[in-house]
């Protein structure tokens, strides 16, 4: 059984249906116009990552270890070999029954990319708190294939912003995204890149915490090209409609518009197939 559309889908739904139109040349002139903008758009986006790329680096001394299906790992047996090392920073705590919806959203993308990363010279490794055992339980029911480690029991998680002691979260207030967040919780995410050198030295280069880990979020950067957009409700936390995806419940009920090829579609299959 299908279930009817939220009230914000309803909402983004009209806006749609009573949108402005305009003749093709009249189109053709506004796009030109829009694409003038996304080429500045990714020229400054360049230009950024030439900057983050310009960054000095941090070198790393605290020998951190971590839980792996093959054992005890320290960071530098995180690059599997390769110079370079892109951390995911998972939401799950010890304790908790299963990771967080809007990780395991990014987490989603990552093994169509990992073949990808991997012919660049980049290891993609996950990150959680969470005991060995809990993570590979959760894993297994997600069905991915990522490497995925726990830091339980380092500093590791503390130390690049994204796990916050009790005492912290009792003061209202945390140390967050290089900036006081008002939003006192035990876990948040981030993603943290390292480099390895030919002395097995590795360095900090990079993090980025809050809306900047939308970049693992190709799902968004899709949903943004559509007329509805993400169609998220207006609230403080926009991600409330994010599910792991073995939650989800059936897909939104739409109406075919009379003679629409869907409809045609549907006739057919109906009369033909059942």
């Amino acid at each position: 059984m299908k279930t009817p559309l939220s009230d914000t889908a309803l909402r983004s739904r009209e806006s749609t249906e009573s949108h402005r139109i305009v003749s093709r040349d009249e189109w053709i002139a506004e796009r030109k116009a829009l694409l003038a903008r996304e080429k500045e758009l990714t020229r400054l986006r360049d230009r950024i990552a030439a900057e983050r790329r310009a960054l000095p680096w941090v070198r790393i001394d605290k020998n951190y270890l971590f839980e792996a299906p093959e054992g005890r790992r320290t960071l530098a047996d995180l690059f599997d070999g390769r110079r370079q090392l892109l951390v995911q920073h998972f939401m799950f705590a010890p304790g908790w029954e299963q990771g967080c919806p809007s990780c395991s959203f990014m987490a989603d993308h990552n093994d169509g990319m990992n073949v990808h990363l991997a012919h660049r010279d980049v290891t993609l490794v996950a990150v959680s708190r969470a005991p060995l055992p809990d993570i590979e339980r959760f894993r297994r029911r997600m069905g991915w294939q990522f490497k995925w480690v726990s830091s339980h029991g380092s500093d590791f998680n503390y130390d690049f912003g994204v796990s916050f002691a009790p005492e912290e979260v009792a003061k209202g207030a945390i140390h967050y995204n290089h900036g006081t967040w008002p939003h006192a919780y035990e876990e948040w995410p981030g993603i943290s890149v390292f480099f390895r050198n030919e002395a097995n030295e590795v360095f900090h280069t990079y993090s980025t915490y809050g809306r900047g880990v939308e970049t693992m979020m190709g799902t968004y950067a899709l949903l943004d090209l559509t007329p509805r957009g993400r169609d998220e409700k207006d609230v403080e936390y926009k991600m409330e409609w994010v599910r792991h995806h073995d939650r989800y419940g059936p897909a939104p009920e739409t109406k075919t518009a009379p003679g629409s090829v869907e409809g045609l579609f549907s006739t057919l299959v109906n009369k033909c197939c059942l």
